[in-house]
């Protein structure tokens, strides 16, 4: 009987875990929308409690947008590549959007998620607002 309980935590918790990876997002701007699904993280749990959200992004080395979050997400793993479209953190507030692949140094970022859409939409210069929230 204990065994059977412990299977059926497992897996409800196994399937808690596969529905946050289904989390979509919009990022819309005025420079057009997109989509993004995020991963199952401490990191992103605590981000979807925020949305909606706006925020101010500037350009950096012509590969990301970054702006702040009104507050600090929880440390997870992190990771030095990234792709075009992943959505990371750098530091403990610091939401970032990449539109092109590359490299950071260490520490890393934490990924928490990828842009499902065109996300070349952000590769131009100057700032933006762009406003996240779930998906209907």
């Amino acid at each position: 009987m204990q065994h059977r309980i412990m299977i059926a935590v497992g897996l409800a918790l196994m399937l808690k875990g596969n529905a946050m990876a289904q989390e979509r997002i919009l990022i819309s701007s005025e420079w057009g929308n997109v989509t993004a699904d995020l991963i199952g993280n401490d990191a992103t749990r605590t981000l979807v409690r925020m949305l909606p959200l706006t925020i101010d992004m500037t350009d950096h080395l012509r590969q990301e947008k970054t702006g702040n979050l009104p507050s600090p997400l929880p440390a997870t793993a992190r990771q030095q590549d990234f792709s075009t479209g992943t959505l990371g953190l750098w530091g403990p507030d610091h939401f970032v959007i990449y539109y092109r692949s590359g490299r950071v140094p260490r520490p890393g970022i934490i990924i928490l998620g990828n842009v499902t859409g065109d996300s070349s939409i952000f590769d131009r210069p100057g700032p933006v607002t762009i406003r996240l929230e779930r998906t209907k």
